[in-house]
C-alpha cells in the first residue's frame, strides 16, 4: 500500500524547517518550493495543513505557541493571508519538537475514525457519520474503505458475549478509564451495552456494597474465557439500573466543543444557544465529577458548571491534577 497522502504531505516538513532555520527574515514560498522540486502553492498548502493540524488538539491550542508566520509581499504581517503569502519565516525556537505533536496529526484523523466507529457501532443507519469516514479514509490513503464489522473492530467483543451467555469468568487486562495504570482482574460479564463510546460490560462480581462495575472493551488489552461459571446475583435488574443512574449537570459550553457532551454525556439537551456558546442539561455517569472536568477542559475558558449537587469543586480539582501532570503552564 502506498504512504497515506497525510504522511506524504508533512514527511518533508524537517527539511523545510532545517532550510527555513538559516533565514531568520523569512524565505520566498517559490524559492523554498524550488528547493523540494514542488510549486509555490504546494509548499504553502503543506505549511497551511501543517498549522490546521497544529490546531486540531485543544490542549495543543491552548499550550503551543504558533511556529510558522506568513508574509506579504512587503513583509507585512496583517496585510496578508495565508492563501496570498509570499513568503514563510519560522517563529518557534525549536520546530522540530513541535512537529512531533504535529505528526500525531495524521494521529488525530485516526482518533476521530475511531470514534467514529464507535458512533457508527450505535446507529448504523447513521448515513452522514459513514459519509464523514469516507471522506477520513480517502484523506490518508487517497481511496474509500468500507468500515469494518462491529467483530472485525470489537475484536473481544464475541468472546465477552460467548462468556455471558455461558456465564463463565473472564481474565481481562484493562487500562484504567480514571485512574492511572494497568490492571489485571477477573469479571463476570452480565450486560453488554452499546453506547457513545463504544461496547462497554457490566459485570461483577458486586463488592462489599453490592456495587458491579462498568467496563469499557476499548480500554481492555486482553481478554481470556475461564472454565468456570458464575451464578447471577441476586436482584439482577435493579443492580442493572442502578448501574447506569445519572447525575444532572447543567453546563454553558463554547459552540467549538458541541462534540463533548455526545461524548461524556449519557442524555444531553440543549436549552440555550447563541453565537458563543450555548447551555445544556448534561445526565453523567459516575465518576461525574471527572466527567465535568473533561468537559470544562473541552470547552475552555469559557465553559462553567451552573447547576449540580456539589460536583464543581472536585471537578477543579481534577483539572489541576491533569494540568499539572501534563506540566501545563
Amino acid at each position: 500500500m502506498a504512504a497515506p497522502k497525510f504522511v506524504e504531505r508533512l514527511a518533508r516538513l524537517p527539511e523545510v524547517f532545517s532550510v527555513l532555520a538559516a533565514f531568520p527574515e523569512g524565505l520566498s514560498l517559490e524559492v523554498l518550493g524550488k528547493q523540494f522540486e514542488v510549486s509555490a502553492d504546494v509548499m504553502r498548502e503543506d505549511l497551511v495543513t501543517f498549522m490546521d493540524a497544529e490546531s486540531w488538539g485543544w490542549m495543543h491550542q491552548i499550550f503551543r505557541p504558533p511556529v510558522l508566520e506568513f508574509l506579504g509581499a512587503d513583509d507585512d504581517e496583517d496585510g496578508s493571508g495565508e492563501d496570498v503569502a509570499s513568503t514563510v519565516r519560522l517563529v518557534h525556537d525549536a520546530p522540530a519538537a513541535s512537529l512531533g505533536v504535529e505528526h500525531l496529526a495524521a494521529g488525530d484523523l485516526a482518533v476521530i475514525y475511531t470514534a467514529g466507529l464507535a458512533l457508527l457501532d450505535v446507529d448504523g443507519t447513521d448515513a452522514e457519520l459513514r459519509g464523514a469516514l469516507d471522506v477520513i479514509t480517502e484523506t490518508m490513503f487517497g481511496q474509500k474503505s468500507e468500515p469494518p464489522a462491529p467483530a472485525e473492530w470489537n475484536r473481544l467483543l464475541p468472546v465477552l458475549q460467548e462468556a455471558q451467555a455461558t456465564r463463565r469468568r473472564v481474565d481481562i487486562m484493562y487500562s484504567r478509564q480514571w485512574q492511572v495504570g494497568i490492571g489485571e482482574r477477573t469479571i463476570e460479564p452480565l450486560r453488554l451495552v452499546q453506547t457513545q463510546r463504544g461496547w462497554e460490560v457490566d459485570a461483577g462480581p458486586p463488592d462489599a456494597e453490592g456495587r458491579l462495575r462498568t467496563f469499557l472493551l476499548a480500554n481492555m488489552r486482553s481478554a481470556h474465557v475461564r472454565e468456570d461459571q458464575f451464578e447471577l446475583p441476586s436482584h439482577l435488574e435493579s443492580r442493572l439500573a442502578h448501574q447506569r443512574d445519572t447525575s444532572l449537570v447543567r453546563m454553558a459550553l463554547a459552540q467549538d466543543a458541541r462534540w463533548a457532551p455526545d461524548m461524556f454525556a449519557e442524555k444531553v439537551t440543549v436549552i440555550g444557544d447563541d453565537e458563543d456558546e450555548f447551555i445544556a442539561d448534561l445526565e453523567l455517569l459516575p465518576p461525574v465529577a471527572e466527567r465535568v472536568a473533561l468537559l470544562l477542559l473541552a470547552s475552555g475558558g469559557s465553559s462553567r458548571v451552573l447547576e449540580s449537587e456539589g460536583v464543581l469543586a472536585p471537578a477543579l480539582e481534577y483539572v489541576e491534577a491533569l494540568l499539572a501532570h501534563h506540566e501545563a503552564r
